[in-house]
């Protein structure tokens, strides 16, 4: 297997089956450290740099907080347009990446264009980690994600999933990769306009990932072992911030929904449910406290797979 160290996280496309394992062993073995809410000192002498060119909460303060919970230290930016990148100058990613090399040892990215993390690769001489790249992927995530259901069902081979949303999103794109390393067939729902592009159908049969398509959610989850949601209301992730007022957008049609009693109804009592936030109307808040939902222990994992990740890119752990 591959060694992680000096390694960029930029779509699990690269990843191998063993390397999802790896990764999850050493979430397992540092998850203590962020259970019992304190601090070590495995990368004190580290720097994480944050160069978030959208909005971000989870994915942002997840990797700040993973590295504040392995002793390091983090620096960056939350917004562009306080930097010379988002400003008049509109600086490239080459200029901003090769100073932002200076001023620490890791760098985690998200940005509106899709390929921009991979970019940053070419020029940086530490770890780029892909924090979400406009439409394309979301590595981190579905790590988190995968971590989550082995937590939670002792297994990821053999478990049926089911994706709801808009199939544009970066974290289906992760996601389908993911599962070409794994025994899972999987089905997707989505509105026809946000349904799976023929050229990423094409990559998941490359892949040989065993998936289909159908209409509604009643379709398919009653087979389901894992739900997967996210938003058919969505915002432009080709821009660098969506400005667009409540107002402005609909609400989430029935066939995408996932109600406490389609879930009573139809879904098996011992399925998961995951969304990786924020949410619009598609998972109503009465959802929270019932038996299938894992979304806020998902919130959690993601902070102790981000962790792993920081510890293995920068050599701590091997």
């Amino acid at each position: 297997m591959r060694s992680f160290a000096g390694r960029d996280i930029l779509s699990l496309k690269d990843f191998e089956r063993q390397e999802f394992f790896r990764v999850f062993d050493v979430a397992a073995e540092l998850e203590p450290i962020a259970v019992s809410r304190r601090n070590s000192d495995l990368l004190a002498e580290k720097t994480l740099v944050t160069a978030f060119y959208q909005p971000s909460t989870r994915t942002r303060l997840a990797h700040e907080a993973a590295m504040h919970r392995l002793g390091g230290h983090v620096t960056g930016f939350a917004d562009a347009k306080m930097t010379r990148a988002g400003d008049f100058y509109q600086e490239s990613i080459k200029d901003t990446v090769k100073m932002l090399e200076f001023y620490g040892d890791v760098i985690v990215m998200r940005h509106f264009t899709q390929g921009a993390p991979h970019e940053a690769a070419k020029w940086a001489s530490i770890p780029i980690i892909n924090g979400g790249d406009g439409w394309g992927e979301h590595p981190t995530q579905i790590l988190t994600d995968l971590y989550t259901v082995l937590k939670e069902k002792g297994t990821i081979d053999g478990l049926t999933w089911l994706a709801v949303g808009d199939m544009r999103m970066r974290t289906m794109h992760s996601l389908g990769y993911a599962l070409s390393q794994f025994d899972c067939p999987i089905t997707f729902v989505s509105p026809p306009d946000m349904a799976l592009t023929d050229e990423f159908k094409a990559e998941l049969k490359q892949f040989s990932v065993n998936f289909r398509e159908v209409e509604h959610v009643e379709q398919a989850i009653a087979e389901a072992d894992v739900i997967l949601v996210e938003p058919v209301v969505q915002p432009d992730y080709t821009k660098s911030r969506d400005e667009r007022a409540g107002k402005d957008v609909g609400l989430t049609p029935a066939n995408y929904k996932i109600t406490r009693e389609l879930l009573e109804n139809k879904a098996k009592s011992d399925a998961i449910l995951l969304h990786s936030l924020p949410r619009m109307d598609e998972v109503p808040t009465d959802v929270d406290i019932t038996r299938w939902s894992r979304y806020w222990q998902e919130a959690f994992n993601g902070v102790v797979i981000r962790m792993a990740l920081l510890a293995l890119v920068l050599g701590a752990m091997e």
